[in-house]
């Protein structure tokens, strides 16, 4: 069965009705061109942070310029589903916890009827762990389309992150992203840029380790300090660039055939069915070489 899908480049701020009518724009765009299954970039609902590092509106204790903080159940997220309608939507969010107080960097599957699954970003690069705690699990979950997993911008420059998705079942893994340009020695063209090289090929990688479909989304524009990368896209089993945006807002639309493309990707190497699980042991140890070394030159 063929299923057309759309990974989403845009810009999202503050602005809690700007972000509404953006997302009923481009859901819009997605459905006119037949995609029954669109991914928001993170922080969608309400933007990201205005910038990283210790300082701005990173540290904790300030309320200055921070995400609306949501509660998966409330009427944000309601929101979206009634605009979802029947198309299945993945989106970013700053998730509020039941103790009302613990903020996460979250991101949400759904549709005008139901919600399918929920994350919350397990890695958090250059003090964002300031403004967030951290979420502690990896699973997949099913959608009436597919087996879907998500992610959240710096967990992809992880192996293991995407690995456990895909050893959950994952067929599609959905990344979304508010990845900027780098801070310093940043390129003239943003598409020639370093973070951008890495942003584009831990997409690629991730697909082909794991042999699964992979859909990147991005904030574009700029917000704060940060100015975004975009090049929202899709890509097969095979590490192939479907559909880009490049730098660009829009969308990146595919069609894509999970069973037949799993069939004929997997049917000869299967990187799942190959792997070695009894001599990757320090894989998941707390302790290594290269970390400790790094992590003792760092303070020195």
């Amino acid at each position: 069965m063929t299923l057309t899908v759309a990974s989403v480049s845009a810009n999202f701020t503050r602005d809690l009705d700007q972000n509404y009518a953006l997302i009923e724009q481009l859901l819009q765009d997605a459905r006119a061109r037949g995609a029954r299954l669109v991914a928001f970039p993170e922080a969608a609902i309400g933007g990201y942070l205005s910038s990283l590092g210790n300082h701005g509106d990173t540290v904790q204790n300030t309320t200055r310029s921070l995400p609306p903080a949501i509660r998966l159940d409330g009427p944000e997220i309601r929101r979206v589903q009634e605009l979802a309608g029947d198309t299945i939507v993945t989106i970013g969010f700053c998730e509020l916890d039941d103790d009302g107080s613990t903020r996460y960097n979250a991101a949400v599957c759904l549709d005008g009827g139901q919600i399918y699954g929920s994350y919350r970003k397990v890695h958090q690069p250059l003090g964002e762990n300031m403004s967030y705690s951290a979420g502690s699990e990896y699973t997949a979950f099913d959608t009436p389309l597919a087996r879907i997993g998500m992610q959240i911008c710096y967990d992809k420059a992880f192996p293991e992150a995407a690995r456990m998705l895909a050893l959950d079942g994952a067929e599609i893994v959905v990344s979304m992203s508010a990845w900027p340009a780098a801070r310093t020695a940043t390129a003239e063209n943003l598409q020639d840029d370093r973070w951008t090289y890495r942003f584009n090929q831990f997409d690629i990688a991730r697909a082909l380790d794991n042999q699964v479909f992979w859909m990147a989304s991005n904030q574009s524009g700029t917000f704060g300090s940060l100015r975004y990368v975009g090049n929202a896209k899709v890509v097969d089993p095979g590490g192939n660039i479907l559909a880009t945006t490049l730098l660009g807002a829009g969308l990146a639309v595919a069609e894509i055939d999970v069973d037949e493309t799993f069939r004929a990707m997997r049917g000869g190497m299967f990187h799942l069915r190959d792997r070695r699980p009894d001599v990757y042991g320090p894989v998941t140890s707390t302790e290594s070489a290269s970390a400790t070394r790094w992590t003792e030159l760092a303070h020195a």
